[in-house]
């Protein structure tokens, strides 16, 4: 947000901030979302680039459409454990789940 847009704000009576603050997460909590965030777009992107369906995904993974969807959407019912298990049924590797859920996403904690 520009910081002129902030002050008009705040000078008309709004408190304006972060969900972090807003929510009061923690550094932890906030790490935790950001990488189930990536993990999620990656997945998506990754099952986009491989030409598959929701459907054929989660043929693959021995799931349903709704939950490879719920899995994209980054639902908080889907474990990182179920991201990670679909991300290398579709062929990510070690050292790319790594740079998915490195220093770049932490580094907004």
């Amino acid at each position: 947000m520009k910081q002129s847009n902030r002050e008009k704000l705040e000078a008309q009576g709004w408190k304006v901030g972060g969900a972090q603050e807003f929510l009061g997460l923690s550094e932890q909590e906030v790490a935790y979302i950001e990488v189930k965030i990536a993990l999620s777009n990656q997945l998506r992107e990754r099952r986009r680039e491989s030409g598959l369906t929701q459907e054929q995904l989660a043929e693959m993974t021995g799931s349903s459409q709704s939950r490879v969807a719920k899995m994209e959407a980054g639902d908080p019912s889907v474990s990182i454990d179920l991201l990670m298990k679909a991300l290398i049924a579709l062929g990510a590797s070690r050292n790319e789940l790594a740079q998915t859920i490195g220093t770049e996403t932490l580094a907004a904690a």
